[in-house]
């Protein structure tokens, strides 16, 4: 199974820009980058901060870049967005219990898509309702390996300033876990970094932006990096998972 992770495209109302980068025109580059390279993706998982003020206009950009995208995609949510006009703006997105979240089945395993947004705050979150409802989809899956995808990471990059942002019931997330003992990775946005690592057994990895990135700047202070935007390409088969991260091009802007 292929499924391409893109993150943090942070869009903005057209032609606006941020740290001095287009959001729009970067994040428009790398669905074409991947319409050109991986048009044979089973799933695309756009994991999170779709816009950067939750603007209608930037969710309309978002609806208009994918209404010609060819492989099948799944839209998240991150601290910077709007539930309630992503859904709106969104009607046909899948939806649990009032959430943006979903389950994917393949041959490969179960993907979960988690949503992690508190309305009004920076940090993440998992209510009684949404870790209950985890724990169902991962019951039903109890036989099969489960990938799971969410904006927030449960765990720290020992960079102070996102660690404070990070998912704030982390260990009611891995009590849900422990239970069943089937995730086999858990991908994240966020922070704006390629991170590959662990947490409590669990293999991890988060994924920079589309527009900026974060520096390495492990004090406490937050720095803005200038790395190459980058998606995931993640190939899921028997033996595991490989992760591919792969900074597109970003031709001149006109």
């Amino acid at each position: 199974m292929k499924v391409i992770q893109i993150s943090d495209p942070h869009l903005m109302t057209p032609g606006g820009l941020l740290y001095g980068s287009n959001p729009l025109f970067r994040s428009q580059a790398c669905l074409a980058d991947i319409g050109g390279n991986h048009a044979d993706a089973d799933l695309v998982v756009i994991s999170g901060d779709l816009t950067n003020d939750g603007e209608r206009s930037a969710y309309a950009a978002l609806r208009e870049s994918l209404s010609g995208f060819g492989p099948p995609c799944r839209l998240m949510l991150g601290n910077h967005d709007d539930r309630a006009l992503f859904l709106e703006m969104f009607p046909q997105a899948t939806t649990e219990r009032g959430f943006v979240q979903s389950v994917v089945d393949s041959s490969e395993g179960r993907l979960i898509l988690l949503d992690t947004l508190d309305s009004g705050h920076v940090e993440g979150k998992l209510c009684a309702a949404r870790l209950d409802w985890l724990d169902e989809r991962l019951q039903e899956g109890r036989d099969r390996p489960v990938f799971l995808f969410m904006h927030h990471p449960p765990f720290r990059i020992h960079i102070p300033e996102l660690d404070r942002v990070m998912l704030a019931d982390a260990d009611a997330l891995h009590e849900v876990l422990l239970r069943h003992g089937n995730v086999r990775h858990i991908f994240a946005g966020h922070v704006h970094r390629l991170i590959a690592g662990s947490w409590r057994g669990i293999p991890v990895s988060t994924l920079r932006s589309t527009n900026h990135q974060t520096a390495l700047d492990l004090s406490q202070s937050w720095s803005l990096g200038h790395e190459s935007p980058a998606y995931a390409v993640i190939l899921i088969d028997a033996d595991g998972v490989i992760v591919h991260f792969h900074d597109f091009p970003v031709p001149p802007a006109p």
